[in-house]
């Protein structure tokens, strides 16, 4: 029995061809979003094609785990809806075969494409993420190229500052030059007016050629004093002067150490590893920081005697520790024994010392206390600080961690989402099916941006912020698979437009049509006597109903709920008017088809209605009437 049947086979072509097109739109569309938000480190830099190409390598390699889920969505959905739209999907469920085993070749390959997102984003993006991150750090780096503008002070080149009032495309000649020169600090600016100039690169991009021609330059002799009244200068008049710019034009890779600590760089090995580091790293720290809080700021005494720890701790402890607290005790012993002579420190008044001081010593003390007290919350400040990064950088080590899972499962949520989809709207194309996919991706994307930045933030826990987009996708998933395998009309679009009408009281209206058979010829004797009899029915009915005001309509509501006598009779009226058009349907004059086609659609269950029911009624017997009229001239009546 062969394992890989034609239908099969059948699928996976029609799957693998979108899902080729689609994931390179894909990747298109998340690599434009991703050029967006590095354009301006980008543009203007002199760079070579190699090193774009080079940049959008690794950025391509970075940005596959975002784009497969979305091409798969797509494929699945497209695939499927073609499916369903040509009835090929019908053909197959009429042979009998279900949706869950036509899904299995599928199932395969994507839970394939799933285990191989999940070991690339392990083994090959966080290279690749080095690599980008060390390129754009360069990029951020890197001198922009010289274009210097007309008429505006350029400011591209460091410490200086240039004017250009007209410049010369073809010759490269700048007019009307004014330089400010501040190489040498502010307060001795060297200010450079000429007529004309010349800027050149050297042979090693390292350096500018500035070759000036008929000028005045100004330098300031200030000395570094604050406060000068009068500022001499010194003036120098030249025909030609030429000096050289510090100017890297160079594209230059930064140290790849710079970059290797981000936790996007790093495998779910190494981010375990670090994470366990951190913790312990910062737990100690914490302690650290406990205890130097607790003796300096808030005068707690710590366990640093031996006397403090129970006999069992003693016992543990290995010399190196017992010995500095056993030198601390013998030291505290004597220190109370040397106290025990002088004045209990409760027996000492502070107030009443603070009111013996004199004023400039009270202002020493209270100085001194402001001080420290002033230390001691920069001091808690800066140890919070620390705390806070690092619970950040770990969170940030978290978030990385089980995002190449959650990444990886995204593909398979996505493709049971959209394949029972596609198989329920029965749409193909790049139309409708799309607008489905890129609605469903946004919402997943927002839900996982959201709570990312949510649990970074410390907001959440980690692995909640990053299972939620997985947890609200993956019911959703069941849903549409458990619909589409029972053949559920859940997204047939007239039963939801039938829905609404009914809500809202839209009734359709009539479109009866000559036929172009006719069998049978209606009984017009017969018509006459059952339309007498409609008019009569109605008119009782019409006098029953209340009158049309506030409290003929509340009669109405409590007969409807506790009487069945009314609905009665308009389900009587109703039969006979749906008899008659039923019987005249067949008539081929087209003067009574055209009255037939003014009888109204009656809903008999519905009390919401009181005033149409009326206008119903009164339409019947006019409609009725005018049929009469007409069957009145066949012979067969009289």
């Amino acid at each position: 029995m062969r394992l890989i049947k034609r239908l099969d086979l059948f699928i996976l072509k029609n799957f693998l061809t979108l899902f080729a097109g689609t994931f390179c739109i894909s990747l298109f569309v998340v690599m434009m979003q991703f050029l967006w938000k590095y354009i301006n480190d980008l543009i203007g830099k002199g760079l070579g094609f190699d090193v774009y190409v080079e940049f959008f390598f690794y950025a391509a390699e970075t940005l596959v785990p975002l784009a497969l889920p979305l091409a798969i969505l797509l494929a699945s959905l497209i695939s499927f809806g073609n499916l369903g739209e040509r009835l090929e999907l019908l053909s197959i469920k009429a042979a009998g075969i279900s949706l869950i085993r036509t899904l299995r070749p599928l199932i395969i390959l994507v839970s394939l494409l799933s285990l191989g997102s999940f070991h690339f984003q392990n083994k090959i993006v966080p290279e690749a993420q080095q690599k980008l991150l060390q390129m754009i750090q360069s990029l951020k780096m890197k001198s922009p190229e010289l274009d210097i503008p007309e008429g505006v002070f350029y400011d591209g080149i460091e410490n200086i500052n240039l004017y250009v009032r007209h410049k010369n495309e073809d010759t490269g000649m700048l007019y009307d030059v004014i330089i400010y020169n501040m190489q040498d600090g502010m307060t001795r600016a060297h200010i450079i007016l000429a007529d004309s100039a010349r800027l050149e690169t050297t042979s090693d991009k390292m350096h500018l050629l500035l070759h000036m021609y008929q000028g005045e330059q100004f330098e300031n002799l200030a000395s570094n004093a604050l406060q000068t009244r009068n500022v001499p200068y010194r003036r120098e008049t030249f025909v030609e002067k030429h000096f050289i710019i510090d100017f890297d034009t160079n594209f230059n890779l930064a140290d790849q150490e710079d970059v290797a600590g981000s936790a996007r760089t790093k495998t779910m090995r190494q981010l375990t590893h670090d994470i366990d580091s951190m913790e312990n790293y910062y737990d100690s720290l914490s302690q650290t920081f406990s205890v130097s809080m607790q003796r300096y700021a808030l005068n707690i005494p710590h366990k640093t005697r031996i006397s403090d720890y129970d006999s069992l701790t003693v016992a543990g402890m290995s010399d190196s520790i017992k010995r500095p607290l056993v030198e601390e005790e013998e030291r505290y012993l004597a220190n109370k024994a040397k106290m025990a002579t002088t004045v209990p420190r409760s027996a000492v008044n502070a107030d009443s010392l603070y009111a013996q001081v004199s004023s400039q010593g009270k202002q020493r003390i209270v100085m001194d206390a402001l001080q420290k007290a002033g230390f001691q919350e920069m001091d808690a400040n800066s140890k919070a600080e620390t705390m806070e990064f690092g619970d950040k950088q770990i969170r940030l080590h978290e978030i990385q961690f089980w995002q190449k899972i959650t990444m990886s499962l995204a593909c398979l949520i996505f493709f049971f989402v959209g394949a029972p989809l596609g198989a329920i709207i029965r749409k193909g194309g790049l139309g409708f099916p799309v607008v489905v996919a890129v609605i469903i991706f946004i919402a997943y994307y927002m839900i996982d941006t959201g709570a990312m930045k949510v649990s970074r933030e410390g907001g959440m826990p980690v692995w909640l912020g990053m299972w939620l987009s997985t947890l609200v996708m993956a019911p959703l998933g069941i849903f549409f698979t458990v619909k589409s395998n029972n053949d559920s009309a859940v997204f047939n679009m007239d039963l939801y437009v039938g829905m609404w009408k009914k809500l809202l009281g839209i009734r359709p209206k009539r479109n009866i049509t000559r036929k172009e058979v006719i069998i049978h010829d209606p009984d017009y004797a017969d018509m006459y006597k059952t339309l007498t009899q409609l008019i009569t029915t109605s008119r009782e009915y019409l006098g029953a109903l209340p009158r049309s005001t506030f409290f003929g309509y509340m009669a109405y509501i409590a007969r409807y709920f506790f009487s069945q006598r009314e609905d009665m009779q308009a389900e009587g009226v109703m039969l006979t008017m749906e008899y008659v058009v039923d019987v005249l349907s067949n008539s081929k004059d087209r003067h009574i088809l055209r009255l037939l086609n003014g009888y109204p659609v009656m809903e008999t269950r519905d009390f919401r209605f009181y005033r149409r029911r009326r206008k119903d009624l009164r339409a019947i017997i006019k409609y009725s009437e005018q049929i009469k009229q007409e069957i009145e001239k066949y012979d067969t009546v009289q």
